[in-house]
């Protein structure tokens, strides 16, 4: 079975920065593309950002462009979510997500995914 493990979440202050970790079974080429989302109490799961692990391409959402960072790559089992300049709005369940297969969806859209993690809290204050 496919598992994802998400670590690193945390309660911090604004301006403050944390490390997002997702540990994925398996080998990293077994997999097309994996992603972060996240999820505040009453809202939608929203995409955060994305990588390809066909190659070095990356997409990240405009909430979070300059200030979060994804990296991973076929020779990784690990992807990193790296957060910096943290804000009271960023406070989110974060997930990570994985799919092994292409499909017409796009990374943005969390129907792409196949597999997901249990989430992690990270909680941002003022």
């Amino acid at each position: 079975q496919v598992q994802l493990v998400e670590s690193g979440g945390g309660l911090v202050q604004a301006g403050d920065s944390l490390r997002l970790s997702c540990a994925a079974s398996g080998r990293a080429f077994s997999y097309y593309a994996m992603g972060w989302f996240r999820q505040a109490p009453g809202k939608e799961r929203e995409f955060v950002a994305s990588c390809n692990l066909n190659g070095d391409v990356t997409t990240i959402a405009d909430s979070v462009k300059g200030r979060f960072t994804i990296s991973g790559d076929n020779a990784e089992n690990t992807v990193y979510l790296e957060m910096n300049s943290l804000k009271p709005e960023d406070t989110a369940v974060y997930y990570c997500a994985a799919n092994r297969y292409y499909n017409t969806y796009s990374q943005q859209d969390k129907r792409f995914y196949n597999y997901w993690g249990q989430g992690t809290q990270v909680t941002v204050s003022s």
